[in-house]
């Protein structure tokens, strides 16, 4: 984290799905899922608070969540909005609506299920965008081979092809854009089944010039969906590789 510019910068979490893959033990949406100690939003809201740049972290959970309140209580520059819709896209959409923020703000959107973000990955996505000028998203290289399937049968995939690995990346967040380009791209997508992050809103909407750049994002930063996944964090925490809870 370098700190070549001082913009103040918004952070928002989209947090008002179910996330009914990752099999909560007491039914509640995995992003107040239980990881060592306090919920999963808890911790992802924290990572985000590393950086002082980011002077407000805004939270978008769905209408009369009885959660968020105890979740986020007494953490500093957070605030929380009933705005969730009932997509990612839509809930993004309405929490930049809700923040009315002018159209040059910085906006870093950050999924709740990813609580392992590193300081410095977080820094090196803001000092590259802001250096370029441009919106960016942090993305790790692919390193396996990649398979198409072609049809599932008996809970097996039947491969189709190898796809060349060469230039495909993995994206992570946060995505970080100027308010204008988001909103204006997300309203320009509405409802395009093709929009899975803030990224590809973008680059649907967006002139090739505009590209977003991709930075390099790290491992830690992985998204926890799985019921694996939240076994592999609590491995982590265990030995002592994520900062404690606070």
């Amino acid at each position: 984290m370098t700190g070549l510019f001082t913009e103040a910068l918004i952070a928002l979490v989209p947090a008002a799905g179910i996330g009914a893959r990752a099999g909560s033990p007491d039914g509640r949406p995995k992003q107040y899922r239980d990881l060592g100690g306090e919920p999963m939003l808890r911790r992802t809201v924290r990572a985000l608070l590393a950086d002082p740049r980011i002077v407000q972290v805004r939270v978008a959970v769905a209408p009369g969540d009885p959660w968020v309140d105890a979740a986020l209580a007494g953490l500093p520059r957070t605030v929380w909005r009933p705005c969730g819709g009932p997509t990612r896209a839509e809930t993004v959409r309405a929490a930049l609506q809700d923040a009315d923020l002018a159209d040059t703000t910085w906006v870093l959107v950050h999924d709740a299920a990813r609580p392992g973000l590193p300081a410095d990955a977080l820094g090196r996505l803001i000092d590259a965008c802001q250096a370029q000028g441009r919106g960016g998203l942090l993305a790790l290289p692919v390193a396996d081979t990649v398979k198409q399937a072609w049809s599932t049968q008996a809970g097996c995939a039947r491969v189709a092809r190898t796809l060349p690995r060469e230039g495909l990346w993995l994206a992570q967040t946060p995505q970080m854009f100027r308010t204008g380009e988001l909103q204006a791209a997300l309203d320009a997508c509405a409802g395009d089944p093709r929009v899975t992050d803030e990224a590809s809103a973008v680059e649907l909407a967006g002139a090739a010039d505009r590209a977003p750049l991709l930075v390099r994002g790290a491992r830690a930063n992985d998204k926890l969906t799985w019921p694996e996944d939240f076994d592999w964090f609590e491995d982590r925490l265990a030995a002592g590789r994520v900062p404690a809870s606070r």
